[in-house]
């Protein structure tokens, strides 16, 4: 039997509200926000959290300096169209793309994301 359910992954970055906001309109989840923390939620449960630290360093990929803490696999039906949603959303996309089932971008705060199909 598992001790705990509903993990929460918790994001570190320098405007909660803002990633919020990006992550829960490619997700199409539930955003909700507070002044140094904000939450993405399902409606089927999987919350993804982002609080609020001052003097955050986005990580740099792939060279590690600062090093990367994590990073979300999203799962999407066609790259292409994906690609255009997430950057009209804000997101960067990478130069370095060392895949062809997947396309790695930068959300607003700088973290690694990859866009991937089955």
């Amino acid at each position: 039997m598992a001790i705990a359910r509903f993990p929460s992954i918790v994001i570190d970055c320098p405007d909660p509200g803002a990633l919020a906001r990006f992550y829960g309109a490619m997700l199409d989840w539930k955003v909700d926000v507070s002044s140094d923390w904000a939450e993405v939620r399902a409606e089927y449960g999987q919350c993804i959290s982002f609080q609020q630290v001052n003097g955050y360093m986005p990580p740099v990929w792939p060279t590690q300096e600062p090093p990367q803490q994590m990073h979300l696999d999203v799962i999407v039906d066609d790259l292409d169209a994906a690609e255009a949603e997430v950057l009209d959303l804000g997101a960067t996309k990478h130069p370095h793309q060392p895949g062809t089932s997947f396309r790695v971008f930068l959300d607003p705060a700088g973290h690694p994301f990859c866009l991937c199909v089955n």
